[in-house]
C-alpha cells in the first residue's frame, strides 16, 4: 500500500482508516475489471456463485455439467457462475467556487477532500482502481483515469491535495463528459453541493446509467442553507461571482425554505428516477460516521445495520 504520511495528504486520518477498513466497498451492479477480484461481473465463467444453467454445446468444459440435471431430464446442461472482477472507483468531485463556502480548513471541498480520499484508500486497499475527475468551470480538468495499485494510488490522492475550488459550477457538463471518458463499467460517486438548477442534472446521470455505470451521489451542505436560521440583515455573497446581496431573513425566510425543499425534492426524485444512490449530508455530520452509514449500506449483508444506526 501507498505511503499516506505526505504533508499534502493530511486530509486521511489514521484512525479514521482503520476503523472504515474492515468494511467493504460494494457495487450494486455487475463490474468489469482487468483481473480477479471481489465484485460480481456480468462475464460468466467459473466461480463460487452459481448464475444459470444453460444447454451444453460442444466445446464446452465437461467438468461443469450437471449430473443431477441430466438424471432428471436426461439432457446435458452446464452450470454458469457470475466471475468476480475488481472494481473502478471513479471520483467525480466538484471544484466550483461554492464549494469554498465554510471556514478555513472546513469548507465543503474540505470535507470532499476527506471523502472522497477515505474512499480512494479503502478502494485501493481491496485492489481496486481509482479514478480522480475533478469538475470545474470548464469541465473536467486533469483527470486521472482510473488504475490499480500503491504508486497509482498516491498520484490520485495527490490529485486531491491538490484541487482548489473556483469559477462557476459545470457539473452537468463534467458528467456528460466522464460518461464518455469511463470506458467501462465503473462505480462512479459524486461529490458536490449541486449550486445549480436540478433539471439537466437527470439527463447526465441517465447518461452514466446507459454506459452502465453505478452512480452514488454525495449532496453537500451547510445546515444553515437548509435552515435559514439568520435573525438580521445579512449580506450574501455568491462564491461563484454573482452579485451580492442584503436581505432581511425575517422577510424572505419563510419563501426561502419552501424553496429549498422544493429544490431538495427534484434533486432526491432526480437521482430516484435514475438510480442514483444518493446521500444528502449536511458538513456538521463527521464524515467517517457519513462514509460508515454508505458502506454499510451498500453491502447486502450489513444494509440492516445501516437502516438501524439511520
Amino acid at each position: 500500500m501507498a505511503k499516506t504520511d505526505s504533508n499534502n495528504r493530511d486530509f486521511l486520518d489514521p484512525k479514521i482508516l482503520g476503523r472504515l477498513m474492515g468494511l467493504p466497498l460494494d457495487a450494486r451492479h455487475a463490474m468489469m475489471g482487468s483481473v480477479s477480484g471481489r465484485h460480481r461481473s456480468p462475464v460468466r465463467g467459473s466461480s463460487l456463485e452459481f448464475a444459470e444453467y444453460r444447454e451444453y454445446v460442444p466445446g464446452d468444459d465437461t467438468r461443469r455439467l450437471d449430473w443431477r440435471t441430466w438424471g432428471r431430464s436426461d439432457r446435458y446442461y452446464i452450470k454458469e457462475f457470475e466471475a468476480d472482477t475488481n472494481l473502478r472507483l471513479c471520483l467525480i468531485i466538484d471544484t466550483s467556487g461554492s464549494m469554498a463556502y465554510g471556514e478555513p480548513g472546513q469548507t465543503r471541498l474540505d470535507y470532499a477532500r476527506q471523502m472522497s480520499g477515505t474512499l480512494a484508500y479503502l478502494a485501493a486497499n481491496q485492489g481496486d482502481a481509482i479514478g480522480v475527475f475533478p469538475a470545474g468551470e470548464h469541465g473536467l480538468h486533469h483527470e486521472i483515469p482510473a488504475r490499480r495499485g500503491p504508486l497509482h494510488l498516491g498520484v490520485a490522492l495527490d490529485r486531491i491535495a491538490e484541487l482548489e475550488a473556483g469559477g462557476n459550477t459545470d457539473l452537468v457538463a463534467s458528467i456528460h463528459e466522464a460518461a464518455e471518458k469511463i470506458p467501462q463499467r465503473a462505480f462512479v460517486v459524486i461529490i458536490s453541493d449541486l449550486f445549480f438548477q436540478p433539471e439537466p442534472l437527470k439527463e447526465a446521470l441517465q447518461h452514466l446509467r446507459f454506459r452502465k455505470h453505478d452512480i452514488a451521489m454525495f449532496h453537500l451542505l451547510d445546515r444553515s442553507e437548509i435552515e435559514f436560521d439568520f435573525d438580521r440583515p445579512t449580506k450574501f455573497v455568491d462564491l461563484e461571482g454573482g452579485a451580492p446581496l442584503l436581505a432581511d431573513p425575517t422577510l424572505i425566510g419563510k419563501k426561502y425554505r419552501e424553496a429549498v425543499a422544493e429544490y431538495l425534492a427534484k434533486v432526491s426524485a432526480i437521482c430516484t428516477q435514475t438510480g442514483t444512490d444518493y446521500h444528502r449530508v449536511t458538513m456538521d455530520q463527521p464524515y467517517d460516521q457519513t462514509l460508515a452509514r454508505f458502506l454499510l449500506g451498500r453491502n447486502p449483508r450489513t444494509k440492516k445495520t445501516a437502516a438501524n444506526q439511520g
